[in-house]
């Protein structure tokens, strides 16, 4: 998900195509704790969608509940964006069959080994609810009967999402012949960035309400789409960034909009709390949904913005924390349930409950995926 800098180059008009993007990096591992931290908070808030809840017995749940609802907005929605904007270059250098053979290694491969290897171990908790209530009831039977991603259900549709984007490109080069692989960038000045960005707003508010009131479902079994209200956010962004990166959007995306971004996206929080229990075919519904894409999309205009202008410095704690960071994904759910297994007799309010799981769990998801990295060619899939 990043890149090699290029050689520099010494014409004034000119600079590197794609030097490393380290902000971008950054961004990516901080989106990753905020996986571990989402499903931390689901572990002991309201919301009965992970493998060990613990439901909150007092009024702090509703806390992580909020953090949970308002962090769907954007964060799943801002990873295929990442993942979007580095596509067509990967493509340009693998070719559409080397980088086909890629993704089915690089997702494909951490796909069906949690499916088979990890997903069992996350399952343990509810194993031992069913064979309590159901004695007869055989494990690999229970294993096919929920079978579904889980929190792989991102790598599952990035990967779908990819294999589109190949196919979409091999039919533009059968008809326009081969895309054009351009070696320097030539500035082209600021992005003009409000009026598209409203576009895309409204654009995505009406697309998501006409989805919503045709697919209503907040789950999608087998296929395992815990949030498929979110779908189309999902392939607008990973489009969007698929598009940046031809038109160089992320270098010359003014400072002001991250700005404005942000104060977008506090201004419309209290509205998208108003609306946020109106029914799904009202228009009231389509008031949040306006709401809920401004606040999304202006917090990532915001984070890219401030990632890009204060988190650009390499070390050895960060090239630590990027290198692990999909291995932390693929790994977080086991590392989560096992330590809330430990913490079970813990007596204490949600989100403190919250706070210890999140204290050891991210640490230790990162110490996990390390070592598993450091076994001798797991390098090549994680």
């Amino acid at each position: 998900m990043t890149q090699n800098a290029d050689p520099p180059t010494t014409g004034a008009a000119d600079r590197p195509v794609r030097p490393r993007l380290f902000y971008v990096d950054h961004l990516r591992v901080v989106l990753t704790v905020l996986v571990v931290l989402h499903h931390a908070a689901i572990t002991y808030g309201n919301i009965p969608v992970w493998y060990l809840a613990e439901p909150a017995q007092d009024p702090s749940g509703a806390a992580l509940d909020l953090f949970v609802l308002l962090n769907q907005t954007f964060f799943m929605g801002m990873f295929f964006l990442i993942a979007g904007y580095f596509v067509p270059g990967s493509i340009d250098r693998r070719g559409r069959r080397g980088f086909m053979r890629e993704r089915l290694i690089r997702l494909g491969v951490p796909l069906l080994l949690f499916l088979v290897l990890l997903r069992p171990l996350a399952l343990i908790p509810t194993f031992g609810q069913v064979m309590a209530a159901e004695p007869d009831l055989p494990l690999w039977l229970l294993y096919l009967l929920t079978i579904d991603p889980g929190p792989m259900w991102f790598v599952e549709v990035l990967l779908v999402m990819s294999l589109v984007y190949v196919w979409v490109r091999g039919v533009r080069e059968r008809r326009a012949g081969p895309v054009r692989v351009v070696e320097k960038v030539r500035e082209r000045g600021p992005l003009r960035w409000p009026v598209p960005v409203l576009v895309f707003v409204v654009g995505s508010a009406l697309v998501t309400f006409a989805w919503r009131w045709a697919f209503p479902a907040p789950y999608w079994p087998v296929v395992g789409l815990p949030s498929p209200g979110y779908l189309p956010q999902y392939v607008a962004m990973f489009t969007v960034g698929a598009l940046a990166y031809r038109g160089d959007w992320l270098h010359r995306l003014p400072d002001r909009a991250g700005v404005v971004g942000g104060i977008a996206a506090v201004v419309t929080l209290p509205v998208m709390m108003v609306f946020a229990t109106a029914a799904p075919d009202t228009g009231a519904s389509l008031v949040r949904l306006l709401a809920e894409n401004l606040f999304s999309v202006g917090l990532v205009l915001a984070l890219l913005v401030f990632f890009r202008r204060f988190v650009t410095r390499d070390n050895r704690v960060w090239r630590f924390l990027g290198d692990n960071a999909f291995a932390v994904y693929v790994l977080h759910t086991v590392v989560l349930v096992l330590v809330a297994m430990a913490l079970g007799g813990w007596q204490a309010p949600a989100v403190v409950k919250f706070a210890g799981l999140a204290a050891l769990s991210v640490p230790l998801s990162w110490v996990s995926a390390a070592g598993v990295r450091a076994i001798p060619g797991v390098k090549r899939v994680l």
